[in-house]
């Protein structure tokens, strides 16, 4: 048993010069996925994302203003001037831990050693890739148990209504002519415009798939424009009219969903102050486990009425 349990405990660590050389092995497995990846997952693509917050932050507070009263025409020797004031709400979210790991065993990472080879480095882009995902998921939908807010449930965005008069009484894009649809824009558009008087104008029309495909293969009349075109050339304050594939179920009744709003860091943003970050490498037995993890906030939205959506096209 003593003959046994030490070869056990040898075998299960490295030494010296082949932890070292492990160590430099990982750093080559981060270089080659960080410089292979690709985005996925459109969320952070959108909405702008903030590093300027502490990773060891529980919570952050943001205030939200808006302004009250009026001025008025006044006479030269008035003293009753109407007074208008501030109103300011604090809104707090949670930072999370978003977090998975990775695995070799001992006799991969010396065979690599011997061959003098990189460690597989699927595992780590695997790690990262579920990362995104999750980070996705949580950016758009939220998690109502974790006190985290998400794009499509974000109280106070605008619900808008688009009319029911396509094909067989739809409000598809699909079962509706170009001036519907175009109809059905300027009805999405106007869920922010019309509520905050103009002051706030959508700089970016989110769809499904199913609707950008529409706009793209939709021609006006007998010429060449497709319908894409002409909301990109008559709404040039539209920069950005691009597809997020969950909004294909994101609508109240799983059904599809439009939105509008303006997607800057000064209408919204998440903090994200830790981003797929390898630990050091811990040793379980055989293997050696490197965990991934990430820190983020739920979304914040200082305008929720720049913001707007519509369901069932």
């Amino acid at each position: 048993m003593a003959v046994s349990t030490k070869i056990q405990n040898t075998a299960s660590r490295l030494d010296a010069a082949e932890s070292a050389l492990f160590a430099r092995q990982l750093e080559v497995v981060a270089a080659r996925t960080y410089n292979i990846k690709t985005p996925t997952y459109k969320a952070l693509q959108i909405i702008p994302v903030k590093n300027d917050i502490h990773p060891g932050a529980s919570e952050y507070t943001y205030r939200r203003f808006s302004d009250a009263g009026d001025a008025k025409i006044i006479a030269d020797d008035a003293d009753d001037l109407p007074r208008v004031d501030i109103r300011g709400e604090e809104i707090t979210t949670k930072l999370r831990n978003i977090g998975d790991s990775f695995a070799y065993n001992i006799q991969e990472i010396r065979a690599a050693q011997l061959a003098r080879l990189a460690l597989d480095h699927l595992r780590a882009q695997a790690a990262i890739h579920k990362i995104d995902k999750r980070i996705n998921h949580t950016a758009l939908f939220g998690s109502p148990e974790h006190e985290m807010e998400g794009l499509f449930n974000f109280p106070g965005i605008t619900e808008t209504v688009i009319p029911a008069d396509g094909a067989g009484g739809s409000r598809s894009w699909k079962t509706k002519s170009v001036e519907q649809i175009i109809r059905d824009i300027n009805i999405i558009l106007d869920s922010v415009v019309i509520p905050t008087d103009g002051e706030e104008q959508p700089d970016t029309l989110l769809l499904p798939l199913s609707a950008i495909r529409e706009l793209k293969n939709r021609r006006l009349g007998d010429n060449d424009i497709t319908l894409l075109k002409y909301v990109r050339d008559n709404y040039p304050e539209l920069t950005t009219i691009t597809y997020l594939n969950e909004l294909k179920n994101a609508g109240r009744d799983g059904g599809t969903r439009a939105m509008v709003g303006k997607f800057d860091d000064g209408h919204l943003e998440i903090k994200m102050p830790v981003y797929a970050q390898f630990e050091a490498p811990e040793r379980r037995g055989f293997t050696y486990r490197v965990d991934c993890t990430s820190r983020m906030s739920g979304l914040i939205v200082y305008y929720p009425m720049a913001f707007g959506y519509a369901d069932g096209i």
